[in-house]
């Protein structure tokens, strides 16, 4: 079955807005649900916050752009040429 050329559109932008929001949102609860139970101290806590949250965001994104077709591949990227000004 071959793939449809059919770029995303403005419903795929508020879909990965939207995945991303909620998995910031759910990261943020857990940690803090975490942290009331008492199974998280301070600094875990700062470093789960300032290391974990957004390399956990990082894999939710790139999961969420191949879901939805923000993915590219070798055959869709084409060479860019910039023009140089002549002095």
């Amino acid at each position: 079955m071959t793939r449809t050329n059919v770029p995303p559109g403005p419903d795929a932008h508020s879909a990965f807005r939207l995945g991303i929001a909620g998995a910031a949102l759910a990261a943020l609860v857990g940690v803090g649900l975490l942290y009331w139970v008492g199974e998280l101290a301070v600094a875990p806590l700062v470093f789960t916050l300032v290391v974990g949250i957004p390399v956990y965001l990082v894999f939710v994104a790139s999961l969420l752009s191949v879901w939805l077709g923000f993915d590219k591949g070798v055959s869709d990227l084409r060479p860019v040429y910039s023009e140089r000004k002549s002095p």
